[in-house]
């Protein structure tokens, strides 16, 4: 390889920076209402296997349904809604 050559480091071949350190921001992600927040997936799947669990008296499915509702409790976003809907899957039970 040449000396003089750049190997895609982050030197230009130049030698000054292009980049401008006055214009750069820090990164701040979206707000987010509650209604745009994506779909709890665990939350669902911990009411189905529950009410599969009641229905057909299957503890494997109950098992299943409290792993996910630890991790749907664990994950939560919104305190104040998910509490509401996970107070609700375990009154289920």
């Amino acid at each position: 390889m040449k000396e003089g050559s750049s190997s895609g480091g982050g030197a230009v071949a130049g030698g000054s920076d292009p980049r401008q350190p006055s214009t750069a921001k820090p990164y701040s992600p979206p707000k987010l209402s509650a209604q745009d927040l994506p779909v709890d997936y665990a939350g669902f799947l911990a009411v189905v296997f529950g009410v599969v669990g009641v229905m057909l008296r299957y503890k494997v499915c109950s098992w299943i349904a409290i792993i996910f509702c630890a991790q749907s409790l664990a994950n939560m976003k919104n305190f104040e809604n998910d509490l509401k809907q996970l107070s609700m899957a375990f009154m289920q039970r």
